[in-house]
């Protein structure tokens, strides 16, 4: 497995991984960014309604403290605008890697296994629906998380193990999928749960890492089609022809 996590790691930033790296890092910043400033415009709209209704509930002579109150509360909604960033990080590569899945799988299969049949391309559909299911859940998740951060850092640890979860599930179903039927992939995660739990809490730390994280994509996707490789195991059919005939006089022998 480490093995693995260092191929990938060491592919991301070779030439032909480096437009991918480029294009999913940039595709990353504008959705972090477009949902900081919604999340920033919401928690504003709500402080500003919240003052309102309050004033009109406590009267005028409160006016003055309600503002403090607010202002307050804007200070704070923008430190969770930038922590809710970071905490949904895995929920955006989640949807970024639905759409570079199959550049990086095809990159990592042809310089690693050259011998073997490559995969088939991902419907565009499927691959963005798993993306956009993980990336809810995600978001799910971190709601449910939110309210123990501050008991003694469990919300960290409930996010961390489920973002491991759902990381490690979509990435290794994406490069699954590639050569089985969404059912049977899905059964072979199943199958090697806790190997591909153990994988996710790689991706998972990867993604806890500011500005790095950005290429997640790249990383859990090449990551676990080197993953899926070892747990399919030696695929006769899959070898070419020049290799399998020498094989097969060694077993005659």
């Amino acid at each position: 497995m480490i093995d693995a996590a260092v191929k990938a790691l060491s592919q991301m930033l070779s030439p032909p991984m480096r437009s991918i790296l480029w294009r999913s890092v940039g595709l990353a910043l504008i959705l972090v960014t477009v949902l900081a400033i919604g999340l920033q415009r919401f928690l504003s709209w709500l402080a500003t309604a919240g003052e309102g209704w309050a004033e009109a509930m406590l009267g005028p002579n409160f006016h003055t403290t309600l503002d403090v109150l607010a202002w307050i509360i804007s200070i704070a909604a923008g430190f969770g605008v930038v922590f809710g960033g970071i905490m949904l990080m895995p929920a955006i590569t989640s949807v970024v890697a639905s759409l570079f899945v199959d550049e990086v799988a095809e990159h990592v299969e042809r310089e690693y296994y050259p011998a073997e049949r490559p995969g088939v391309a991902l419907p565009f559909g499927l691959a963005m629906q798993e993306g956009l299911k993980t990336a809810g859940l995600t978001i799910l998740v971190y709601l449910i998380a939110l309210p123990f951060v501050f008991l003694a850092g469990a919300g960290f640890a409930i996010f961390f193990l489920a973002a491991a979860w759902l990381l490690g599930r979509e990435y290794f179903e994406l490069a699954a999928m590639r050569f089985r039927p969404p059912a049977e992939a899905k059964a072979m995660r199943r199958d090697n749960a806790a190997t591909v739990f153990t994988a996710g809490l790689i991706i998972a730390a990867f993604v806890s890492i500011p500005i790095v994280n950005l290429a997640t994509p790249l990383f859990g996707m090449a990551f676990m089609v080197h993953m899926h490789k070892r747990l399919s195991g030696p695929r006769p059919e899959l070898i070419e022809p020049s290799r399998r005939s020498v094989a097969g006089s060694f077993q005659r022998d």
